[in-house]
């Protein structure tokens, strides 16, 4: 059923080289950390990815033991993701008491690969090693996180308990933890999809005044968009690598989302570089401002 559903995935062409050398245009390139929702793998995010590095940033996404459907180890041994770290298995008070768990242990799997790149940036460029490319080249005093889902999430949580990384993005996750309360400092975008059908559900709408309380409270800096005729995977290449027959369907029968595969993706790269480019390489803020032009199907917040 799964290979009837998706494309084949040996047809697809993606604009990335394996292992390419760090350009030598500029000393150093800010840092991007990106974290895939759920179980999804970070090539996933493939799109995204090539977008922002084309932008000039360095992004850094990672799969996790046990928190990713499956994780094959240097060793080649395999690692799957246990039913019961599902929260989709469970029930609704089953599945939060799990996410509150799991929430400290995705910051802290962020902190251990913010770890590995200081030491990779420290290194000794004269010693010849596969990642000695990377020494002096990485600009950790500007760095920024986003992520999909329970990785938008962690993102908001990771600013929150580090106020040294500089922006964030989180994109169509429900917020946890301590920020719920706290809020955050940094400049930080929400990207939703359309959530429109769920507002009369009281558990959706206690979510959205949750980030609504988020969002007031955050500095300048602060953005909020919905894109028109989204869905929830309208942000991954899964968009474009499921059957047309299926999203059609999808569409159809259960109103899951009308907008263009490739137009979502097109518009969500662009707030991200663009968000990024801003906070990150101190680009005039009236890019933003401006992309509502370009795209119709975006509704912003007041700010």
């Amino acid at each position: 059923m799964t290979r009837f559903l998706t494309r084949d995935l040996s047809l697809v062409r993606t604009h990335s080289t394996p292992d390419p050398d760090v350009s030598p245009e500029l000393r150093s390139y800010p840092v991007v950390i990106m974290r895939a929702g759920g179980g999804a793998l970070t090539a996933d995010f493939t799109t995204l990815a090539e977008d922002l590095a084309s932008h000039g940033y360095i992004v850094v996404g990672f799969d996790a033991p046990y928190r990713t459907s499956l994780v094959v180890l240097p060793d080649g041994r395999v690692v799957e993701r246990r039913p019961a770290d599902n929260p989709e298995n469970l029930t609704d008070a089953q599945a939060k008491h799990l996410i509150n768990r799991l929430l400290p242990m995705w910051t802290s799997d962020t902190s251990s690969v913010v770890s590995q790149l200081r030491q990779l940036s420290a290194a000794d460029q004269s010693l010849a090693s596969p990642t000695s490319k990377f020494a002096g080249r990485l600009d950790l005093q500007r760095i920024g996180m986003f992520g999909h889902s329970f990785g938008g999430a962690t993102a908001l949580q990771f600013c929150h308990d580090d106020t040294r990384y500089k922006a964030g993005i989180d994109i169509d996750g429900e917020p946890f933890g301590s920020v719920v309360q706290e809020g955050l400092k940094q400049p930080f975008m929400f990207i939703f999809s359309d959530h429109s059908r769920e507002l009369s559900d009281p558990a959706a709408r206690q979510v959205f005044a949750d980030i609504q309380s988020i969002y007031a409270r955050l500095p300048n800096g602060r953005w909020m968009i919905t894109i028109r005729g989204a869905h929830h995977f309208s942000f991954s290449d899964q968009a474009l690598l499921k059957s047309h027959v299926l999203m059609k369907v999808l569409t159809s029968v259960a109103g899951f989302g009308k907008l263009d595969s490739r137009r979502g993706l097109a518009i969500t790269s662009t707030y991200v570089h663009t968000f990024f480019d801003i906070y990150l390489k101190g680009a005039p803020s009236d890019q933003l401002t401006n992309l509502s032009a370009q795209f119709a199907e975006v509704q912003v917040e007041p700010r």
